[in-house]
């Protein structure tokens, strides 16, 4: 035991004294800050974006309703033919020129966009959007009918979620910010295991190569190294990741006192609502964007989201960092390493697809049930599924499972680790893994 407990010592000091570990774990929120500062920025300033000017050619009389120009495109209807405008692009000012055919107006079909460069995606959205709007009121005026009657005819409807917990009280609920933290919990779990199971593996070859093995083995065992390493280097990724929270509240606490109080931010987003809003649109515009989050938040139990995410970040991280340290004592170089990584892989990468858009969905479905209790894919399927509301049983059971998961990994690869770990200048294959797995003592 006293030796395993100097291996995680050094595993873990040489790591965190690490000038690139100082610097991530101290930038990291810092630039998840300047990212959201940005968003923040532009909200209340306002993105300009790129302004278009663009001529229209109307060969359609029915077609008497004017196209309404916005922040980002101008329209302006112009007298010359589709021909003059086309062999003038370059001189006439315009950006792009819409041809409005002769079409009926129950089926617009033939127009057509010209410009020198490609119109993007979002533009033709914007100029499909004001075609439709100038159909759609041309048709109300036809038939007598008023945009403004029009208007008081439709509702808007917000429904306000509400769980029923065990004692048979309400509590208020937010599908929006249950959704963002499963997802956001899930994704970072994916990276995290991903980040230091790499460790781990780079580790093991490294001290592989540089043949300073041969001289540790001689003093402890094979499995004590392998615990050692692994135990030391999930220590390095559980300090990095609670310093994140620390810094990353830290930060948020000083963002939100300097946000709160902008009335521009509020006026963003009360110009940003429709003429009816819904109750989640006025509560926005009445409170500001961050406090909306902030009462979001606040019907999760954050506590337990973090005490539990910390569970499943150690028991995911030791049952696949136990696979790629196998995968490590295996081979000579990590360009060796590619076709027996993306076995160990794919089940993380087929509950993090799954996980995010099958467990968003239904989170109660049996899919969702059993990703969160293999252990393979339960890590990041248990996170997302969570702010749901998962049942105390299935989450002991999750649990149990990682748990007995991790024992019979390490196991497994404990018998590869102590036959491969001295293995120098030979091609490895799944065969020859098996066959060390099979070696006895």
């Amino acid at each position: 035991m006293n030796k395993i407990l100097l291996i995680i010592r050094r595993e873990y000091l040489s790591r965190v004294r690490k000038k690139s570990f100082i610097l991530m774990t101290l930038l990291t929120p810092l630039i998840i800050a300047g990212f959201y500062g940005i968003i923040i920025y532009f909200s209340i300033q306002g993105a300009s974006g790129t302004f278009n000017k663009i001529a229209v050619v109307n060969e359609n009389k029915s077609l008497t309703e004017k196209l309404v120009s916005s922040k980002n495109a101008s329209y302006t209807y112009v007298g010359q033919s589709l021909a003059e405008m086309k062999s003038n692009m370059g001189k006439s000012g315009y950006d792009y020129v819409l041809y409005l055919p002769d079409f009926n107006l129950g089926h617009p079909d033939g127009i057509q966009l010209f410009g020198t460069k490609q119109a993007s995606l979002s533009l033709n959205s914007k100029v499909t959007d004001a075609l439709e709007n100038a159909i759609r009121t041309q048709k109300l005026k036809e038939s007598g009918i008023a945009q403004e009657d029009l208007d008081k005819l439709q509702s808007s409807v917000n429904i306000d979620n509400k769980t029923i917990n065990e004692t048979g009280n309400e509590e208020d609920s937010s599908a929006g910010a249950i959704t963002i933290i499963g997802s956001a919990s899930g994704i970072l779990m994916f990276m995290f295991i991903l980040l230091y199971g790499i460790q781990v593996m780079r580790g093991v070859i490294e001290e592989k190569t540089s043949r300073i093995i041969e001289v540790m083995i001689s003093s402890v065992k094979p499995f004590q190294l392998m615990m050692g390493k692994i135990i030391g280097i999930a220590l390095v990724g559980l300090t990095q990741f609670i310093l994140w929270i620390v810094l990353t509240t830290a930060i948020s606490t000083v963002a939100v006192k300097i946000f709160s109080d902008k009335k521009d931010l509020k006026q963003v987003t009360v110009s940003n609502t429709q003429v009816k809003p819904t109750k989640v649109a006025a509560d926005v515009a009445e409170a500001g964007p961050i406090a909306y989050v902030q009462k979001s938040l606040a019907s999760l139990d954050l506590t337990k989201i973090v005490l539990v995410f910390l569970f499943f970040f150690i028991g995911g991280y030791l049952f696949y960092s136990a696979l790629y340290a196998a995968i490590g004592s295996a081979v000579d170089s990590e360009t060796e390493t590619q076709q027996f990584i993306m076995p160990v892989m794919m089940p993380l990468f087929v509950g993090y697809a799954l996980s995010l858009s099958v467990i968003t969905n239904d989170p109660y479905g049996q899919l969702a049930f059993w990703l969160s209790m293999i252990p393979f894919t339960s890590p990041i399927a248990m996170m997302v599924r969570l702010p749901y509301g998962v049942p105390d049983w299935q989450l002991a059971l999750s649990m149990a499972l990682l748990i007995v998961g991790f024992i019979g990994t390490v196991w497994v690869a404990s018998r590869i680790y102590r036959v491969g770990i001295l293995m120098y200048g030979k091609k490895t294959s799944f065969r020859e893994m098996i066959k060390w797995f099979t070696y006895k003592n």
